[in-house]
Formats: C-alpha cells, structure tokens, sequence
C-alpha cells in the first residue's frame, strides 16, 4: 500500500534514499501527484500545479514524468 504524506518537508528527505520520482498530472482534477519508490514503499504527494516545480527543483533523485 502506498503510504501518502502530507508535508513537503518531509518528501524531500525521502526522495534522498529513493530509486526515482514519477509525476502524474491529473487531468480532470486541478492537482498533481508525485510518487517517490523506494526499496519497499510507495509515498505518494499531491499538490497544485504552481507548486510542482518549486518542488522538484528540492527533488534529489531521478524525475520521471506519466
């Protein structure tokens, strides 16, 4: 199961141990979700769409976009 997180903070300093990051951007809602993989979990964020780029510039891992 994939485990969401609420503070942006704290996906930060996830993304420094994950594989990659996957970007999915939501057509019918107004929001984008990031997803982080690591070795066991799944963290998924969901933020609005001016906020996506502030955020993966912080990204320290591979960005891959859906």
């Amino acid at each position: 199961m994939p485990t969401e997180i609420m503070n942006v903070d704290e996906f930060v300093k996830i993304s420094e141990r994950a594989r990659y990051c996957l970007v999915k951007r939501l057509k019918k809602k107004d929001i984008v979700k990031l997803k982080l993989r690591t070795r066991r979990m799944l963290y998924t964020l969901k933020v609005k769409p001016s906020e996506v780029d502030e955020i993966l510039k912080r990204i320290r891992c591979e960005v891959r976009e859906i």
